[in-house]
């Protein structure tokens, strides 16, 4: 048997040399890579004015999704100009349940978005929702976030997110004429409260800064909870709290000011509809929207 032949030392030094040059422009290449889309999130955090108290925010994601566009969608409306309206399939008589475009368009609101997740009977939220006399769900769940508005004392805040760790909200549920009760994403604390987790959803959500101003939040491209707030808390939009409000093909956020529209739906849940596919606008039965204030005439 023929002896195996030994690699010439400087055969070998340069073959060693080689290979380090390449793991160090690949190390290189990551870096940038990182570097570059980090960038590109500092860079799309400005905020597009559409009107008087209206922003529109499109930022790239600092972590990539597996699909999509990576970007997280924001919506800011100042209260001085704006104001939530709860909208219920189940306070009309048809029950009817229309996509989140349609809601807004039917009911002169300027933006909407999923109001809650649903319960089987596609009519009533998974928990607590009431506005006005209107109760359309009576079960108050483990859940810690209530978004309450139309404050009966107008000196009040006109909108607020109340943990349920941090207020009494036997208290304040008397003190706000409009309630919806959903999942905690930061706490008062202004924390991350989710475990890590392998499922990813589109998302939607709610949520409001230091200033007192409601964001609307759309993720199309699919991310863990977890992960999503705390890329959320990363983003330079200064974000005091947020709610869950829906995920996967449900998820919807629509723009339409007369001048601009934007419809941004859902597709991604993992273990159901795991692609980027969806172009439909699911019906759903409670839709959050935003409405201008009319200043009074001096």
């Amino acid at each position: 048997m023929a002896k195996a032949r030994k690699t010439p030392k400087s055969i070998s030094y340069a073959l060693k040399t080689r290979n380090r040059v390449f793991l160090s422009f690949l190390l290189l290449y990551f870096i940038l890579e990182g570097v570059c889309f980090a960038e590109l999130s500092k860079k799309a955090a400005i905020w597009k004015n559409l009107e008087p108290g209206l922003d529109i925010g499109f930022f790239a994601a600092p972590k990539k999704s597996i699909l999509g566009d990576s970007l997280i969608r924001v919506l800011r409306a100042d209260p001085k100009f704006f104001a939530l309206k709860l909208l219920n399939s189940s306070s009309s008589k048809t029950k009817k349940r229309f996509s989140v475009k349609k809601w807004v368009n039917q009911n002169s609101l300027v933006a909407g978005i999923n109001a809650s997740m649903y319960q089987k009977n596609q009519i009533s939220s998974v928990s607590f929702m009431k506005t006005g006399k209107h109760v359309n769900s009576t079960w108050v769940s483990k859940d810690k976030t209530i978004l309450a508005f139309d404050p009966i004392d107008k000196n009040k805040p006109p909108v607020k997110i109340i943990d349920r760790e941090c207020e009494d909200f036997s208290s304040l549920r008397k003190q706000y004429t409009s309630l919806i009760q959903s999942i905690r994403m930061v706490s008062c604390k202004g924390e991350n409260v989710w475990s890590p987790q392998k499922k990813m959803w589109s998302t939607a959500a709610v949520g409001i800064d230091y200033q007192g101003r409601v964001f609307f939040i759309h993720v199309r491209s699919p991310y863990s909870t977890h992960d999503l707030i705390n890329m959320l808390l990363q983003l330079p939009i200064n974000l005091k709290q947020a709610m869950y409000v829906e995920g996967g093909a449900d998820a919807q956020l629509y723009i339409n000011t007369g001048k601009v529209e934007h419809e941004f739906i859902g597709s991604y849940s993992s273990g159901s509809r795991e692609h980027d596919e969806n172009t439909f606008s699911r019906p759903i039965p409670n839709v959050l929207g935003i409405v201008r204030i009319k200043k009074e005439k001096d």
